[in-house]
């Protein structure tokens, strides 16, 4: 079982890439409830490689039903 110290965290940069959309439309999917995310100490926003793989992995399989 992993604990949260181990989690990998994702910066809204490397998410975004990841989706290829712009930082920006990852902060907005944080807002509307669609990704959570964890502030850090700074105020930024990370977000746990995990949930982003399982959000990329649905999207992807979306894609494949059109």
């Amino acid at each position: 079982m992993r604990t949260r110290e181990q989690e990998t965290l994702l910066t809204p940069a490397e998410v975004a890439k990841l989706f290829r959309v712009d930082p920006k439309t990852v902060t907005r999917w944080a807002q509307a409830g669609k990704l959570s995310s964890i502030r850090t100490l700074g105020g930024h926003r990370r977000y746990r490689r995990g949930e982003v793989t399982r959000l990329l992995a649905e999207s992807e399989g979306d894609e494949g039903e059109r």
